[in-house]
This record gives C-alpha cells, sequence and structure tokens, in this order.
C-alpha cells in the first residue's frame, strides 16, 4: 500500500510521537501514513521534503463531529418557510411543520442529512427530537431506525427535546424511560425568551431537578437548549450550574446554546464559566442559528451578537463544542451538514484560529468529550484509518475559499461524484 504524505494539525496527532513531529507555525505537521485495512499502521515524519514540496502538501484532518442538530425538521424550509427570520416566526413555522409531520418524511430527511454528512467528513452528530405531540412516535422510530442503518458508519445519538414541565408528568416519566430504552438523552428549554420571571425560574427549578432525577435513575444523559436569547443574559445557564453544583448527581449534562451567557460584563461571565466548569456541565456555541435568529431590530443592524462565550468557557476549562444546529428549517434557511464549512464560518464569526489547539478542538476532540465518543478524533497508530484531505495547502487556502475534499473512511476512499464504488488508497484526487 502507498503511503499517503499530509500535513495534520498537530492536536489531532498522537501526542506520544516526538521527535520529528514538531507543528511549524501554522501548527501543522508533514507525515505520512501507512493503512492496511481499516487502521493506520505506522505514521512518519517527513524530514527530506524541502520546503516547496511541504507546502504543496494537502491539509488533512480526522472526521469531524455534529454536536447538535436537528433531523426531524432538516430541509423543511422551502415549505415551511420563516419570511421573517425571527424567533417567533421561527417556532410558529415548525409548528406547522409538526402537525402534519409523517414518519416517511423524517425517514428521507433522515437519510439525506447521514449521507450528506457523512460525505461531508462527519462521523458522530448528536440531534434533537421534537418528543410531544402527534409526530413523536413517528419521529423516534424513524430515527432510530436511522441509528440502525448507519451503525458502524456514522454514530447518531438521539435527544428528546420536550417542554420542561413535561417531565414532571406521568407521561414524561413514560417518555424518559423509552427514551432510556433507546439508549437516548434528555432534554428541554430553559431560560427566556420561554418566560421570564422569578415565578418561571422557580416553575423552571422544580422541573429541571425532576428531568436530572429521572436521568440518573434511568442512566440517560442530559442536553437542554438554554437561554437562546439576547436578553436577561445567563439566567438559565445559572440556574443548571446552581442545581448541578448543590445536587451533584451521577448526570453528564450538557448545556447548548448558552447565547445570551455571552453579553455578561467580563467578570460575571467568567465567575459564571468557572462555576460550569466546576458542575462538570459542557456547552455547545451555535453560532449560525443564533446569529440569524437573535438580536433583530426592525430597520437596524444589530450590533449585539449574543454567542457563548467560548474563550472565557475554554480558559475556565469546560468542555466546548461548536455545532451547526438547524439546516433549512424555519429557524435556520442554510447549512448543509458541513463540518469544514461551519470550521470557515467559525473563523470570522467567532473569531476561531483553527491554526490553534482550542480553536479546532471545539470540532474535532473537544466536540468528541462533549459526547462521549469512544475515539477521540486523534490520529494514531492501531487507530481508524480516517481522514478527511482537503483541497488546500494551508488554513489561509482554506478560508479563503470552499475547498475540495476525499473523505478516507476505513481505510477506503469514498466515491467521488459519478463513481459507483469506493477507490483504494491512491492519488486522492484521481
Amino acid at each position: 500500500m502507498h503511503p499517503l504524505a499530509l500535513r495534520l494539525p498537530r492536536g489531532l496527532l498522537d501526542p506520544r510521537l516526538a521527535r520529528g513531529f514538531e507543528a511549524d507555525a501554522d501548527g501543522l505537521v508533514a507525515l505520512q501514513i501507512r493503512v492496511a485495512g481499516a487502521l493506520v499502521t505506522a505514521i512518519e515524519p517527513l524530514w527530506s521534503m524541502d520546503q516547496a514540496a511541504l507546502a504543496a502538501l494537502p491539509l488533512a484532518l480526522t472526521p469531524l463531529v455534529e454536536p447538535h442538530a436537528h433531523l426531524d425538521k432538516a430541509f423543511t424550509a422551502d415549505a415551511f418557510p420563516n419570511r421573517e427570520g425571527t424567533m417567533a416566526a421561527a417556532l410558529a413555522a415548525n409548528q406547522r411543520e409538526y402537525g402534519v409531520r409523517t414518519g416517511e418524511q423524517v425517514a428521507a430527511r433522515a437519510e439525506l442529512a447521514l449521507d450528506r454528512a457523512w460525505r461531508n467528513g462527519v462521523r458522530a452528530i448528536r440531534s434533537h427530537i421534537d418528543s410531544v405531540g402527534p409526530a413523536a412516535r413517528a419521529s423516534w422510530d424513524a430515527l432510530l431506525e436511522a441509528r440502525e442503518r448507519w451503525r458502524g458508519r456514522l454514530e447518531l445519538q438521539l435527544v428528546a427535546l420536550a417542554p420542561l414541565a413535561h417531565w414532571l408528568s406521568p407521561e414524561g416519566e413514560a417518555l424518559a424511560r423509552a427514551v432510556a430504552d433507546g439508549q437516548g438523552l434528555l432534554g428541554g428549554v430553559i431560560g427566556p425568551p420561554y418566560g421570564q420571571g422569578p415565578a418561571r425560574r422557580a416553575a423552571d427549578r422544580e422541573a429541571l431537578l425532576a428531568l436530572l432525577d429521572l436521568a440518573e435513575r434511568l442512566g440517560c444523559g442530559v442536553d437542554l437548549h438554554v437561554d437562546e436569547s439576547d436578553r436577561d443574559p445567563g439566567v438559565g445557564v445559572d440556574l443548571v450550574a446552581r442545581v448541578a453544583l448543590a445536587q451533584r448527581r451521577a448526570v453528564a449534562i450538557t448545556c447548548s446554546h448558552a447565547s445570551s451567557m455571552g453579553l455578561l460584563p467580563p467578570r460575571a461571565c467568567d465567575q459564571l464559566a468557572e462555576r460550569l466548569a466546576a458542575a462538570e456541565i459542557a456547552v455547545v456555541a451555535l453560532p449560525t442559528t443564533n446569529f440569524w435568529l437573535l438580536g433583530r431590530r426592525p430597520g437596524r443592524t444589530p450590533w449585539r451578537r449574543p454567542l457563548a462565550p467560548i474563550r472565557s468557557l475554554q480558559r475556565a476549562g469546560v468542555r466546548l463544542a461548536l455545532g451547526g444546529d438547524n439546516v433549512q428549517d424555519p429557524w435556520y434557511p442554510g447549512g448543509d451538514f458541513d463540518p469544514v464549512e461551519l470550521l470557515r464560518w467559525a473563523a470570522p464569526l467567532c473569531q476561531l484560529m483553527p491554526w490553534q489547539r482550542l480553536g479546532l478542538a471545539p470540532f474535532s476532540t473537544a466536540a468528541a468529550a462533549v459526547l462521549g465518543l469512544a475515539w477521540d478524533g486523534v490520529l494514531r497508530v492501531g487507530g481508524p484509518a480516517d481522514l478527511v484531505l482537503l483541497g488546500a495547502g494551508s488554513w489561509g487556502e482554506l478560508l479563503a475559499r470552499p475547498p475540495q475534499r476525499r473523505v478516507l473512511r476505513a481505510g477506503q476512499w469514498l466515491p467521488l461524484p459519478g463513481q459507483e464504488q469506493p477507490s483504494p488508497l491512491l492519488l486522492p484526487w484521481s
């Protein structure tokens, strides 16, 4: 088998590899790998190439992770548009779609989404599912079947998205048991804009305690939509952190969005980040949907952009992932389950620099930790022969234009458009 020469970010390479594997100023290591079957059998530094030859090597990543999606409603924007681009209009359109949703539609959307994600270089997705109402059972059945079809290729985690108060009811407990039987997670919505004031916070606290009790008894993780808002900064996240610290339950908790937290004054923001770290709560930042929906003012361009405070959270030691969220639905009309495109967007939107370890980790190693994946995404001898080879030789080229790519899965290139079978491990653009 011919070796494959490439440049890989040092953060995605086995840290036990030392001499000869030093990174350049862009955080990249020039190396070649050898593959047998589905595994990497050797990783060797490139010593003798001149600078021009090294610069011509393609940039490569290990397959990335989508930590927050909504497969049940993906690709519905054309039939249920949100012309206003507001949260209220998105919710209204979503409810209309949910009222006529069928299992067959969800199955077709999921198959399209998973196939695109697979070919774009995604290896795992966590998807939330609307789980209360007439289409809940059909949606779950369709996505459980999709998870089985894709098992061994793309890992699919499923989260029951329900009103938080639902977990206080007998119906909520029955749903939690069904979700646990399907090895899913429990979820909900907490914090503004869905209700405000002391009475709502007290009700949210009671429901959150019930949710955590169910999750602990049934052995489920929890992933909440928290503070997807541009007002009352951080109140939902603060509630979750304080309850988690007081309860100290053996439950893995993720706060998705945490958008308004970024509007807190710096000291208050850092203190809340430290509470999240102490409670071992993970955060998933979701810039595309947040920037599309939040902060809208008629006739004005928003100057405040609610977004989870990525740097503060990372500095405090919080596990921080970054996801695409909605794809072509009433909540966001764009997206295509493409993690490389999301990485390109995040550079200007979030000022994330992918040549830094903490700029790339939210899409790769940190995202794998948030989802509790078996593979951390680090290339090592004996590990998966899975790569995303990009038609870019540098980070600047990657950010300049959408790159070509070849995706290596279990030691074989996925077919190019027009091909029917995977190609052997030869030249990547052949």
